[in-house]
């Protein structure tokens, strides 16, 4: 799938989805829980948000299970919510191409590379068998002086029903702009 192909995916989804499946989100900040990497800043609650709809929730849960399902089973288990046809985009990379592709280049332990993230929003497919999720994600891991590094940054995940059950279409995924002033910092020996 190439980016104009998505690019009309995109569009005819955002003009064909009816206002009520759409969750434009205005989130309340909250400070994450202490020692809770995967409690998130945002409060998305068919409660206090009643235009929430059912589908728009039932992704946004889905994106839920598929970052504590990762969070907890590393590489192995990203790369068993993908479809047989799935494609993955990520910053200065080149897209992978297929599950077995992304099994393979999704390696890590979680033990020493912590992925996490959190949907700010969600938007359901007319026929309720695609959509899509967005929202902010944060790894952390080691360099090779075993330095802390984190990465943190915004991803889109395409959602389609393969046999019923809910496989990713399309992850991808950008870093987070840096800071201002310091785009021209010199890194620290």
């Amino acid at each position: 799938m190439n980016r104009v192909t998505i690019s009309r995916l995109v569009l005819a989804a955002t003009l064909l989805v009816p206002a009520g499946l759409f969750a434009q989100n205005t989130p309340t900040a909250t400070a994450p829980a202490p020692g809770d990497p995967l409690s998130s800043p945002f409060k998305l609650n068919p409660v206090t948000m009643p235009t929430l709809s059912p589908e728009v929730i039932e992704l946004i849960k889905l994106e839920g299970q598929f970052s504590d399902s990762v969070s907890k089973g590393g590489g192995k288990a990203f790369a068993s919510w993908f479809a047989d046809d799935a494609v993955t985009l990520n910053n200065g990379k080149p897209a992978v191409l297929g599950r077995t592709a992304i099994a393979a280049a999704a390696n890590w332990d979680p033990k020493t590379y912590q992925l996490s993230w959190y949907a700010e929003g969600a938007q359901m497919g007319p026929s309720g068998d695609t959509g899509f999720t967005w929202g902010h994600y944060d790894a952390h891991a080691h360099d090779a002086k075993g330095q802390p590094v984190t990465l943190s940054g915004r991803y889109i995940t395409f959602w389609k029903k393969v046999s019923g059950a809910w496989k990713v279409a399309l992850d991808a995924s950008a870093e987070d702009a840096p800071a201002v002033g310091d785009c021209c910092k010199l890194p620290t020996p």
